[in-house]
């Protein structure tokens, strides 16, 4: 980590406030041998129980990334009985469908797409590229567990298994990645400011949503790869051999907008190299060590053909011209800050709520 992030304090030793954060709290809740197998075990019993004389018993978000299919892979290994959703938003790579086809076929599992309706979808995302702000993924990070949560309350389905896991993303300064999924005063004010779409078709979250479904509907979260040694290399080599799954390239890149947002336009516009938050996650869990981050952070994080395709692309896609694209990328950057937002009330309820139940992981 360094100074591209604003927000970034580092003491005597050189540490800085987000791997002091990992080490002091996150790391408490991540894999712990002997222990989180002991645990895991009594989750799944307790998922199996609470889906008994039901058709599933939990539900996976899959992308067809390394996450989301070991996770997938996980459920078959315990005996669940997950129902697998995968939420398309138009960017999908060749790669990820067919990742998530040879998953759904080899395990055996049933699985639903649940697919967004394109022209309201292109209209909410393309307000997001007009207003300059990082957080061009916000309108998928809210359909996401919208569309999990909508299917799995149709289902009767208790407990979501998410791919989340603080191996690889246990730090990530807020103004990279603010509270995408939870502040709708943020998202209504950009689809409204920016794009004349009315929100209709597209499933909308946020926090007061999320504690409705965790606290009157009972739907559980729960992170397995936080309760196995997780090492997301070893988990992509064992996809590839066992189960043919191939490799898209770098993190959340099974999204064609995504890998041209992380890898190109943040560092480029925003001065935000994306990989630092999963490196510095990685040094934290001990994956891999800070010299070898800094070598890999040496490497170019796009290439320059690619972008230039990459770029047709996303304009034809969005239904602009190029020259309308390059006026989007090249305005001033902002973030989060720069907007109406609800970070003190998602601030308040977290620490509030993290105060109730810090000491558990359930």
């Amino acid at each position: 980590m360094d100074i591209s992030d604003p927000d970034i304090v580092f003491d005597e030793r050189g540490y800085c406030n987000h791997c002091e954060d990992y080490l002091t709290r996150i790391a408490l809740q991540t894999y712990v041998e002997g222990e989180s197998e002991k645990q895991f075990e009594m989750i799944i019993s307790r998922i199996k129980e609470k889906g008994k004389n039901k058709t599933y018993d939990c539900i996976v978000g899959i992308s067809g990334g390394v996450d989301s299919c070991y996770t997938a892979h996980l459920c078959k290994e315990y005996g669940l009985r997950p129902l697998l959703i995968h939420m398309d938003n138009g960017w999908n790579t060749e790669i990820s469908v067919k990742n998530v086809n040879t998953m759904v076929e080899k395990l055996g599992f049933d699985y639903v797409s649940y697919v967004l309706d394109w022209q309201e979808f292109r209209e909410i995302q393309l307000a997001f590229l007009k207003s300059s702000i990082v957080d061009l993924e916000m309108p998928t990070d809210i359909a996401i567990p919208a569309a999990i949560y909508e299917v799995a309350i149709k289902h009767d389905i208790k407990y979501i298994l998410p791919g989340g896991n603080y191996t690889a993303e246990g730090i990530l300064p807020l103004q990279m990645g603010y509270h995408t999924y939870k502040d709708m005063k943020l998202y209504r004010h950009i689809v409204k400011e920016y794009s004349s779409v009315p929100l209709k078709t597209i499933p909308t979250f946020g926090i007061l949503r999320e504690f409705y479904y965790k606290f009157f509907k009972g739907i559980k979260k729960i992170y397995p790869l936080n309760y196995i040694p997780f090492d997301k290399d070893k988990a992509r080599t064992f996809l590839m051999e066992n189960y043919g799954w191939e490799n898209y390239g770098g993190k959340h890149h099974e999204s064609k907008i995504t890998a041209f947002w992380q890898s190109y336009v943040m560092p480029i516009k925003y001065n935000m190299d994306y990989r630092r938050t999963t490196f510095a996650s990685q040094i934290c869990s001990n994956q891999i060590t800070r010299e070898v981050a800094l070598e890999k952070l040496r490497e170019p994080s796009y290439d320059v053909e690619k972008i230039k395709e990459d770029k047709l692309y996303i304009a034809k896609k969005f239904g602009i011209t190029q020259e309308e694209l390059e006026k989007y990328l090249s305005t001033s950057p902002k973030t989060y800050i720069d907007f109406p937002n609800n970070k003190n009330l998602i601030s308040f309820v977290y620490k509030t709520y993290n105060k109730i139940f810090s000491n558990k992981r359930l």
